[in-house]
């Protein structure tokens, strides 16, 4: 679930922002998760994500500071998507677990990119 751009490896022409408080402004200034020290704002013209259109500050404030059961942070789930602004999921569940710990926003941009909601059950028939 990350970066579906095409732009080989040549990100978006934007310039950093100057610094706001409680803000971190997205794109390739973005270097790890660490950086990610205020709510994430995507730049003008750039928030087609997935991520931008589902991170909500009710999401990022729960969110945030927490890990999985693997020790994967939510920060580490959307820094891809946060660095690569022009990207079209721009997150991925660090591991198995990243789906249930951060389940109100994985089930948002699973249900949206698979039209698959959280109560919905597969069904494989390998007979067919």
């Amino acid at each position: 679930m990350g970066c579906t751009s095409s732009h080989g490896g040549h990100g978006p022409n934007i310039q950093k922002p100057a610094p706001e408080e409680g803000i971190t402004h997205c794109g390739p200034w973005i270097k790890s998760a660490d950086d990610l020290v205020g709510f994430p704002v995507w730049p003008e013209g750039y928030r087609q994500s997935l991520v931008c259109q589902y991170l909500t500050r009710e999401i990022w404030e729960e969110y945030k500071d927490k890990k999985d059961a693997m020790g994967v942070s939510f920060k580490t789930c959307i820094v891809s998507g946060a660095q690569n602004v022009d990207s079209g999921i721009g997150c991925y569940a660090g591991s198995h677990d990243s789906y249930k710990t951060f389940n109100k926003f994985f089930d948002k941009i699973i249900e949206h990119y698979h039209k698959h909601g959280p109560s919905a059950s597969h069904v494989s028939d390998m007979n067919a």
